[in-house]
């Protein structure tokens, strides 16, 4: 088979949670299976490390799509042209974006629809591009893939589609994320945090993410208990709104919150196994990656209740009400002085983090690829 895959966001020192989700899935599916032909398609000089196998050809194919008038000439021209001189048997992409101008059947992982369901969180024009184009990518596709059971039926509801047009799979988590010893942790916390515990967010800087309730929760955290645990925050400031901002400025306790801004896998896998908890606790998730990091890690986690959350947590997590700063505040305070539920948490988490690993995630997206084909 040739199989085409849309590749523009793996980009060298700058992958993100889909860029990750690509990178561990094609690394193992073209390592997997090299009696077929992949063609990765980029939109920028590539790297060569993301050329996993002698089964694969790298294309650079203009420029880069980061706007939604660049999607629409990179997606509608851009990429028809060369599928139609290729003629894959499947185009593949992992970002959910499609081309609606081609004949090739067509797979995209489409990992949530938060613009649906938070619109004004996005700029007016990437929120119109969304709202127009991608009902019409969910009815373009031969199948769908996406992360979780909640996001099957959000695009089911949503668009119309049948359930048997939709595969999950599962997103998974870097095997060297898990446990380390005591001594690692005292290093890791005297390098990052002043020596002081702290609680732990990642993902990137934006309303949905939650963080307005989330710093006040924990000003609320440390206002009401006594002790030296600080608030680290990890992520690009993507979108660092007004909200977001008045709610830190408004904090009392703000000198405990530590910005660490993009931080490379090197670096987390020490920081994550050494915080007192991940508190991850959005609005909106079509999967929560680091949740399973976190699990791995042996760290445990407060997350939200809503949308997919609970479905990837299970009962090895202290779910909060992510409208409610107290729900949020008082898991904090729980968790800070709850040894044994510490303890409770972090042996189901490492059990239950075994269920989302890169190696089923790239099995069953393989398996939505042949379903593809075979329709």
């Amino acid at each position: 088979m040739k199989i085409a895959v849309n590749c523009r966001l793996l980009i060298k020192n700058r992958l993100d949670g889909i860029g990750w989700f690509s990178y561990e899935t094609l690394k193992r599916i073209t390592s997997n299976h090299p009696e077929h032909k992949f063609y990765f398609l980029f939109d920028r000089p590539f790297s060569e490390e993301f050329v996993f196998n002698n089964n694969i050809t790298p294309l650079n194919i203009g420029f880069p799509a980061r706007h939604p008038i660049l999607f629409y000439l990179w997606f509608e021209h851009a990429i028809p042209n060369v599928l139609e001189k290729l003629n894959p048997d499947v185009f593949l992409s992992t970002d959910g974006y499609l081309s609606l101008k081609t004949k090739v059947d067509s797979l995209p992982v489409i990992h949530d629809l938060n613009f649906e369901h938070f619109p004004k969180q996005l700029p007016y024009l990437t929120r119109e591009y969304y709202k127009r184009f991608f009902p019409a990518f969910a009815k373009k596709a031969k199948r769908i893939a996406t992360v979780s059971n909640y996001s099957k039926q959000d695009i089911h509801e949503t668009y119309g589609i049948e359930n048997e047009y939709i595969d999950v799979v599962y997103n998974g988590a870097n095997a060297s994320y898990k446990p380390c010893s005591e001594e690692n942790k005292r290093k890791t916390r005297e390098k990052y945090s002043d020596g002081k515990p702290y609680f732990l967010f990642i993902g990137t800087l934006q309303p949905r993410k939650n963080l307005a309730n989330l710093f006040l929760a924990f000003d609320q955290f440390k206002n009401n208990t006594s002790n030296d645990i600080k608030l680290m925050i990890i992520g690009e400031k993507k979108w660092w709104t007004k909200e977001i901002r008045n709610a830190y400025e408004k904090m009392e306790n703000r000198m405990d919150v530590i910005f660490k801004g993009h931080t490379a896998p090197s670096e987390l896998k020490l920081i994550i196994p050494s915080a007192l908890a991940l508190t991850y606790v959005s609005f909106f998730e079509g999967f929560g990656i680091p949740i399973v990091e976190a699990m791995r890690s042996g760290t445990p986690v407060i997350t939200s209740k809503s949308s997919s959350m609970p479905e990837v947590a299970g009962d090895a997590a202290l779910l909060s009400d992510p409208f409610s700063v107290n729900s949020i505040a008082q898991n904090m305070i729980v968790i800070a002085s709850d040894i044994e539920l510490r303890k409770n948490l972090i042996a189901k988490g490492l059990e239950r983090a075994q269920k989302f690993t890169w190696d089923i995630t790239a099995e069953k997206l393989w398996h939505s690829i042949e379903k593809t084909i075979a329709l």
